[in-house]
């Protein structure tokens, strides 16, 4: 089993010491979806929602959480992060939106979280801006796409 890496030898929760790792460039991808009715997709698309433009507003609140997530979760090292992108695919067939972030640092520890978190808050971000329409909208399959980079090497989801 391997060793968890923040905890230190008395079981206390602890952030990693990076500064003996190679730095290196290092990418994430991560993915959310979300839930929606038929109604709400179409006022999405046409750009019909009182709050404005959703997907340029949730683009960059992704944007900006990523930046941030070193302030959110507690053991992550604030990391250079050289680009981030969030994009969304809109399925009308299964009435959900997913969105896609893809992250890149030239930094001794990955950038995954910060995928994640960008992926997270953009669809916080359309759930803010269309709950006075539908407060029934969910949000659903939030993973790590992939990463390179870093010592535990290359991830991709097999799903």
């Amino acid at each position: 089993m391997k060793k968890f890496s923040h905890i230190d030898s008395d079981g206390k929760a602890s952030m990693v010491d990076v500064s003996g790792k190679v730095t290196s460039i290092r990418t994430a991808e991560a993915e959310a979806t979300v839930n929606v009715t038929k109604e709400l997709l179409s006022l999405i698309q046409q750009n019909q929602i009182a709050k404005g433009d959703v997907f340029s507003t949730a683009r960059i609140a992704g944007i900006q959480a990523a930046k941030l997530t070193a302030g959110l979760i507690p053991l992550c090292h604030n990391i250079f992060i050289s680009k981030v992108d969030v994009d969304f695919q809109v399925d009308e067939i299964s009435n959900t939106i997913k969105i896609q972030s893809f992250c890149k640092t030239e930094s001794q520890t990955g950038i995954e979280m910060e995928a994640l978190m960008a992926v997270s808050v953009a669809a916080l971000t359309i759930y803010d801006m269309c709950k006075a329409v539908d407060k029934g909208i969910f949000i659903s399959k939030i993973k790590l796409l992939s990463k390179t980079g870093g010592k535990s090497g290359d991830y991709l989801d097999k799903v």
